[in-house]
Protein backbone atom coordinates (compact mmCIF):
# COMPACT_ATOMS: atom_id res chain seq x y z
CA UNK A 1 0.00 0.00 0.00
CA UNK A 2 1.40 3.80 -0.93
CA UNK A 3 0.43 5.61 1.89
CA UNK A 4 4.04 7.14 2.73
CA UNK A 5 4.18 11.20 2.41
CA UNK A 6 0.26 11.33 2.47
CA UNK A 7 -1.15 13.75 4.76
CA UNK A 8 -1.95 12.13 8.27
CA UNK A 9 -4.55 12.88 10.39
CA UNK A 10 -4.72 15.31 13.03
CA UNK A 11 -7.80 13.45 14.99
CA UNK A 12 -5.07 10.61 16.49
CA UNK A 13 -5.16 10.53 19.98
CA UNK A 14 -2.38 8.80 21.94
CA UNK A 15 -3.13 7.75 25.47
CA UNK A 16 -0.63 4.98 25.20
CA UNK A 17 1.51 6.16 28.27
CA UNK A 18 -1.47 5.38 30.43
CA UNK A 19 -1.61 1.61 29.03
CA UNK A 20 -3.18 -0.96 31.04
CA UNK A 21 -5.76 1.82 33.55
CA UNK A 22 -9.32 0.20 34.75
CA UNK A 23 -12.11 1.48 35.39
CA UNK A 24 -15.50 1.91 33.23
CA UNK A 25 -18.64 -0.35 32.36
CA UNK A 26 -18.45 -3.55 30.92
CA UNK A 27 -18.39 -2.74 27.31
CA UNK A 28 -21.58 -3.16 25.31
CA UNK A 29 -24.48 -1.66 25.85
CA UNK A 30 -25.85 -3.87 23.24
CA UNK A 31 -24.30 -1.31 20.74
CA UNK A 32 -22.59 -2.89 17.45
CA UNK A 33 -19.65 -4.10 18.24
CA UNK A 34 -16.13 -3.75 15.63
CA UNK A 35 -14.20 -6.41 13.37
CA UNK A 36 -11.26 -6.88 15.92
CA UNK A 37 -13.93 -7.78 18.71
CA UNK A 38 -13.33 -11.63 16.88
CA UNK A 39 -9.76 -11.85 18.34
CA UNK A 40 -10.85 -12.59 21.79
CA UNK A 41 -13.78 -14.72 21.05
CA UNK A 42 -11.32 -16.75 18.90
CA UNK A 43 -8.69 -17.10 21.40
CA UNK A 44 -11.26 -17.68 23.66
CA UNK A 45 -12.93 -20.88 21.62
CA UNK A 46 -9.09 -21.81 21.73
CA UNK A 47 -8.25 -22.21 25.14
CA UNK A 48 -11.81 -22.58 26.66
CA UNK A 49 -13.45 -24.74 24.22
CA UNK A 50 -16.09 -21.55 23.83
CA UNK A 51 -18.32 -20.98 21.07
CA UNK A 52 -16.32 -17.81 20.31
CA UNK A 53 -20.07 -16.05 19.21
CA UNK A 54 -21.26 -16.51 22.46
CA UNK A 55 -18.05 -14.85 23.73
CA UNK A 56 -19.04 -12.12 20.85
CA UNK A 57 -22.57 -12.23 22.59
CA UNK A 58 -21.46 -11.98 26.03
CA UNK A 59 -19.00 -8.42 24.87
CA UNK A 60 -22.16 -6.55 22.80
CA UNK A 61 -24.74 -6.98 25.93
CA UNK A 62 -25.01 -6.02 29.07
CA UNK A 63 -24.38 -2.33 30.70
CA UNK A 64 -25.69 1.43 29.33
CA UNK A 65 -22.87 3.78 27.99
CA UNK A 66 -22.35 6.80 30.11
CA UNK A 67 -20.45 9.41 30.63
CA UNK A 68 -16.46 8.40 31.35
CA UNK A 69 -12.79 10.74 32.73
CA UNK A 70 -10.17 9.94 29.80
CA UNK A 71 -6.59 10.36 31.19
CA UNK A 72 -5.31 13.36 28.80
CA UNK A 73 -3.72 12.00 25.30
CA UNK A 74 -1.53 13.53 23.18
CA UNK A 75 -0.80 13.20 19.71
CA UNK A 76 1.60 10.06 18.47
CA UNK A 77 5.44 10.68 18.39
CA UNK A 78 6.90 11.65 14.84
CA UNK A 79 9.29 8.30 15.09
CA UNK A 80 6.35 6.41 15.53
CA UNK A 81 6.05 4.16 11.84
CA UNK A 82 2.81 3.00 12.80
CA UNK A 83 0.96 5.28 14.49
CA UNK A 84 1.97 7.32 11.02
CA UNK A 85 0.51 4.60 9.36
CA UNK A 86 -2.88 4.84 11.00
CA UNK A 87 -2.63 8.14 11.15
CA UNK A 88 -2.14 8.45 7.49
CA UNK A 89 -5.22 5.91 6.69
CA UNK A 90 -7.67 7.99 8.92
CA UNK A 91 -6.94 10.97 6.92
CA UNK A 92 -7.59 8.98 3.72
CA UNK A 93 -11.44 8.08 5.28
CA UNK A 94 -11.49 11.56 6.22
CA UNK A 95 -11.24 13.00 2.45
CA UNK A 96 -13.16 10.30 0.97
CA UNK A 97 -16.33 10.32 3.30
CA UNK A 98 -16.41 14.49 3.31
CA UNK A 99 -16.91 13.76 -0.56
CA UNK A 100 -19.42 11.09 -0.31
CA UNK A 101 -21.67 13.18 2.58
CA UNK A 102 -20.94 16.55 0.68
CA UNK A 103 -22.51 14.40 -2.34
CA UNK A 104 -25.34 13.34 -0.77
CA UNK A 105 -26.12 16.26 0.82
CA UNK A 106 -24.91 16.01 4.44
CA UNK A 107 -22.05 17.14 6.53
CA UNK A 108 -19.36 14.50 7.34
CA UNK A 109 -18.13 14.48 11.13
CA UNK A 110 -14.79 13.20 11.41
CA UNK A 111 -14.38 10.42 14.25
CA UNK A 112 -11.27 10.78 16.38
CA UNK A 113 -8.79 7.38 16.44
CA UNK A 114 -7.65 6.55 20.12
CA UNK A 115 -4.36 4.52 20.52
CA UNK A 116 -4.09 2.68 23.92
CA UNK A 117 -2.58 -0.36 25.49
CA UNK A 118 -4.28 -2.78 27.61
CA UNK A 119 -7.38 -1.03 28.59
CA UNK A 120 -9.12 2.26 28.35
CA UNK A 121 -12.45 3.53 29.44
CA UNK A 122 -14.53 4.42 26.88
CA UNK A 123 -18.34 6.25 26.46
CA UNK A 124 -19.53 2.51 25.57
CA UNK A 125 -17.50 1.11 28.75
CA UNK A 126 -14.40 -0.49 29.31
CA UNK A 127 -12.69 -1.80 26.24
CA UNK A 128 -9.73 -4.38 26.17
CA UNK A 129 -6.93 -4.59 23.79
CA UNK A 130 -7.94 -8.43 23.36
CA UNK A 131 -11.38 -7.28 21.92
CA UNK A 132 -9.33 -5.71 19.02
CA UNK A 133 -10.03 -2.67 17.30
CA UNK A 134 -14.18 -1.02 18.27
CA UNK A 135 -15.96 2.19 17.48
CA UNK A 136 -17.73 3.54 20.34
CA UNK A 137 -20.91 5.43 19.09
CA UNK A 138 -20.91 6.77 22.56
CA UNK A 139 -17.86 9.27 21.84
CA UNK A 140 -17.55 8.58 18.55
CA UNK A 141 -14.29 7.31 18.46
CA UNK A 142 -12.19 4.58 17.12
CA UNK A 143 -9.99 2.54 19.51
CA UNK A 144 -6.82 0.57 18.77
CA UNK A 145 -4.49 -1.35 20.33
CA UNK A 146 -2.03 -1.59 17.81
CA UNK A 147 -0.98 -5.03 19.07
CA UNK A 148 -3.53 -6.31 17.17
CA UNK A 149 -2.34 -6.24 14.54
CA UNK A 150 0.66 -8.64 15.48
CA UNK A 151 -2.68 -10.98 15.96
CA UNK A 152 -3.93 -10.24 12.69
CA UNK A 153 -0.43 -11.59 11.29
CA UNK A 154 -0.07 -14.22 13.47
CA UNK A 155 -3.11 -15.54 14.91
CA UNK A 156 -5.43 -14.95 12.28
CA UNK A 157 -3.12 -15.35 9.61
CA UNK A 158 -4.18 -11.97 7.64
CA UNK A 159 -0.81 -10.56 7.37
CA UNK A 160 -0.30 -7.20 5.56
CA UNK A 161 -0.82 -3.29 5.40
CA UNK A 162 -3.60 -2.57 3.24
CA UNK A 163 -5.28 -5.54 5.75
CA UNK A 164 -4.52 -3.31 8.82
CA UNK A 165 -5.69 -0.40 6.76
CA UNK A 166 -8.92 -2.35 6.11
CA UNK A 167 -9.51 -3.04 9.83
CA UNK A 168 -9.56 1.24 10.07
CA UNK A 169 -11.67 1.92 7.21
CA UNK A 170 -14.14 -1.23 8.61
CA UNK A 171 -14.82 0.41 11.92
CA UNK A 172 -14.67 4.01 10.47
CA UNK A 173 -17.94 2.46 8.43
CA UNK A 174 -19.55 1.96 11.73
CA UNK A 175 -19.38 6.01 12.03
CA UNK A 176 -20.37 6.94 9.20
CA UNK A 177 -23.14 4.26 9.80
CA UNK A 178 -23.60 5.90 13.41
CA UNK A 179 -23.58 9.40 11.33
CA UNK A 180 -26.45 7.81 9.11
CA UNK A 181 -28.47 7.05 11.60
CA UNK A 182 -28.11 3.20 11.28
CA UNK A 183 -26.66 2.42 14.31
CA UNK A 184 -29.38 3.74 16.41
CA UNK A 185 -32.24 2.37 14.04
CA UNK A 186 -30.66 -1.14 14.81
CA UNK A 187 -30.04 -0.43 18.31
CA UNK A 188 -33.71 0.43 18.97
CA UNK A 189 -34.61 -2.69 16.78
CA UNK A 190 -32.77 -5.25 19.14
CA UNK A 191 -35.05 -5.21 22.35
CA UNK A 192 -38.11 -5.55 20.19
CA UNK A 193 -36.94 -9.16 18.22
CA UNK A 194 -35.90 -12.61 19.07
CA UNK A 195 -32.06 -13.10 20.05
CA UNK A 196 -31.74 -15.15 16.42
CA UNK A 197 -33.06 -11.91 14.75
CA UNK A 198 -30.79 -9.47 16.92
CA UNK A 199 -27.64 -11.83 15.08
CA UNK A 200 -29.22 -10.94 11.91
CA UNK A 201 -29.50 -7.80 12.40
CA UNK A 202 -25.80 -7.41 13.67
CA UNK A 203 -24.70 -9.52 10.80
CA UNK A 204 -26.19 -7.20 8.25
CA UNK A 205 -24.44 -4.26 10.35
CA UNK A 206 -21.32 -5.52 10.41
CA UNK A 207 -21.45 -6.37 6.64
CA UNK A 208 -22.25 -3.38 5.76
CA UNK A 209 -19.66 -1.74 7.66
CA UNK A 210 -17.33 -4.00 5.04
CA UNK A 211 -19.14 -2.64 2.06
CA UNK A 212 -18.24 0.78 3.71
CA UNK A 213 -14.89 -0.11 3.77
CA UNK A 214 -14.92 -1.11 0.22
CA UNK A 215 -16.18 2.07 -0.82
CA UNK A 216 -13.08 4.03 1.04
CA UNK A 217 -10.79 1.87 -1.18
CA UNK A 218 -12.68 2.41 -4.07
CA UNK A 219 -12.60 6.15 -4.00
CA UNK A 220 -9.57 6.32 -2.03
CA UNK A 221 -7.32 4.46 -5.02
CA UNK A 222 -9.29 6.74 -8.10
CA UNK A 223 -8.08 9.92 -6.11
CA UNK A 224 -4.51 8.72 -5.44
CA UNK A 225 -3.86 5.38 -6.35
CA UNK A 226 -3.06 3.99 -3.01
CA UNK A 227 -2.88 -0.15 -4.19
CA UNK A 228 -0.34 -1.87 -4.77
CA UNK A 229 -0.28 -5.24 -6.18
CA UNK A 230 -1.26 -7.90 -3.54
CA UNK A 231 -3.26 -4.93 -1.52
CA UNK A 232 -6.77 -5.81 -2.32
CA UNK A 233 -6.02 -9.89 -1.72
CA UNK A 234 -4.74 -8.83 1.66
CA UNK A 235 -8.27 -7.27 2.79
CA UNK A 236 -10.65 -9.95 0.81
CA UNK A 237 -8.18 -12.63 3.04
CA UNK A 238 -8.23 -10.57 6.06
CA UNK A 239 -12.08 -9.83 5.80
CA UNK A 240 -12.13 -14.14 4.81
CA UNK A 241 -10.21 -14.87 8.10
CA UNK A 242 -12.92 -12.99 10.09
CA UNK A 243 -15.88 -14.91 9.07
CA UNK A 244 -18.20 -16.45 12.09
CA UNK A 245 -18.22 -19.71 9.66
CA UNK A 246 -13.86 -19.76 9.55
CA UNK A 247 -13.80 -18.99 13.13
CA UNK A 248 -16.74 -21.22 14.14
CA UNK A 249 -14.37 -24.11 12.45
CA UNK A 250 -11.10 -23.00 13.96
CA UNK A 251 -12.22 -22.85 17.30
CA UNK A 252 -14.19 -26.03 18.13
CA UNK A 253 -14.83 -27.63 14.02
CA UNK A 254 -18.60 -27.06 13.48
CA UNK A 255 -20.36 -24.31 12.28
CA UNK A 256 -23.54 -22.72 13.82
CA UNK A 257 -25.19 -19.93 11.57
CA UNK A 258 -27.80 -19.16 13.59
CA UNK A 259 -25.40 -17.81 16.10
CA UNK A 260 -23.41 -15.81 13.31
CA UNK A 261 -23.31 -12.26 14.07
CA UNK A 262 -20.43 -10.98 11.37
CA UNK A 263 -21.43 -12.78 8.34
CA UNK A 264 -19.68 -15.85 6.63
CA UNK A 265 -16.42 -14.97 5.30
CA UNK A 266 -18.03 -15.18 1.83
CA UNK A 267 -19.84 -12.28 2.72
CA UNK A 268 -17.78 -10.54 4.36
CA UNK A 269 -15.69 -10.73 1.45
CA UNK A 270 -18.32 -10.13 -1.62
CA UNK A 271 -20.11 -7.26 0.87
CA UNK A 272 -16.57 -5.61 0.38
CA UNK A 273 -15.90 -6.38 -2.75
CA UNK A 274 -19.18 -4.36 -3.66
CA UNK A 275 -18.21 -1.45 -2.23
CA UNK A 276 -14.64 -1.40 -3.96
CA UNK A 277 -16.19 -1.90 -7.25
CA UNK A 278 -19.02 0.28 -6.80
CA UNK A 279 -17.55 3.03 -4.93
CA UNK A 280 -21.27 3.55 -4.33
CA UNK A 281 -22.71 4.28 -0.65
CA UNK A 282 -26.10 3.21 -1.92
CA UNK A 283 -25.42 0.00 -3.08
CA UNK A 284 -24.08 -1.11 0.94
CA UNK A 285 -27.81 -1.27 2.17
CA UNK A 286 -27.63 -4.75 3.56
CA UNK A 287 -30.37 -4.28 4.90
CA UNK A 288 -32.68 -4.18 2.38
CA UNK A 289 -30.69 -7.24 0.59
CA UNK A 290 -32.82 -10.45 -0.08
CA UNK A 291 -29.47 -12.44 -0.79
CA UNK A 292 -26.62 -12.01 1.82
Amino acid sequence: MKWEGNRESDNVEDARAGGGRGGGLPFGGGRGIGLGTIAVALVAGWIFGINPLTVLGLLSGGGQPGAVQQAPATKPPADDQMARFVSTVLADTEDVWREQFKALGGTYREPKLRLFRGAEPTACGRGEAAMGPFYCPGDQKVYIDLSFYETMRNRLGAPGDFAQAYVIAHEVGHHVQNLMGITNKVDSARGRVSAAQQNALSVRLELQADCFAGVWAHHAEAARQILEEGDVEEALNAASQIGDDTLQRKSQGTVQPETFTHGTSTQRVTWFKRGLSTGSVQQCNTFEARQL
